[in-house]
């Protein structure tokens, strides 16, 4: 009897846990739903089905595989093969600090991606209004946007050697993570 007091105690734990992720990832811009599919696999034992995890987080099915995609995308869950069944099944990522990484580095080169190919659309006319334009305030206007756009560039630059040390962990170098149990993040 004391057993099933202890494991009730557990998975209200564990329900109080997943909510409270589901909850921090909304400030990633993730729905809540999402982050507790991603409770439930941080918390599972085993790999779980698209099925098993309908019935643990409530959800309609769809809404489960499209919430699993998105985790996939992030790599915070993994698809994983399981012997004798045919349905895909599904871990996730634990390590918290791959999971940050990957996620911020997605993002960063998404903002750069977007920012540059809009740059790349405008520099030309800016360079040509600055150089030719018919108004002085016009080739002052085009000269200040030109200025814009190159320091955002170095904004991109900057960014781009934070994600990519965040990419190779050589983040840790410059702020190693404090841990007890000597466990080493830096190593991939």
């Amino acid at each position: 009897m004391e057993q099933d007091s202890d494991m009730q105690q557990i998975e209200e734990s564990r329900d109080i846990l997943i909510s409270a992720i589901a909850q921090t990832m909304v400030i990633y811009g993730v729905t809540p739903s999402v982050g507790r599919i991603y409770g439930v696999l941080y918390f599972a034992d085993k790999a779980l089905s698209l099925d098993d995890i309908k019935d643990q987080v409530a959800m309609s099915k769809g809404s489960v595989s499209t919430g699993l995609r998105d985790l996939l995308d992030t790599e915070m869950v993994i698809k994983v093969w399981k012997k004798g069944s045919r349905k895909d099944h599904y871990i996730a990522e634990k390590d918290f600090f791959k999971n940050f990484f990957s996620f911020f580095i997605k993002n960063l080169r998404q903002e750069r991606n977007i920012i540059s190919r809009a740059n790349e659309q405008v520099e030309d006319t800016l360079k040509d209004i600055a150089a030719n334009g018919t108004s002085e305030e016009a080739k002052k206007m085009a000269q200040g946007d030109l200025e814009d756009i190159k320091q955002t560039m170095i904004y991109f630059e900057w960014t781009m050697k934070l994600a990519n040390a965040m990419e190779s962990r050589e983040i840790f170098k410059y702020f190693p993570v404090n841990n007890d149990d000597d466990n080493d993040h830096g190593s991939s």
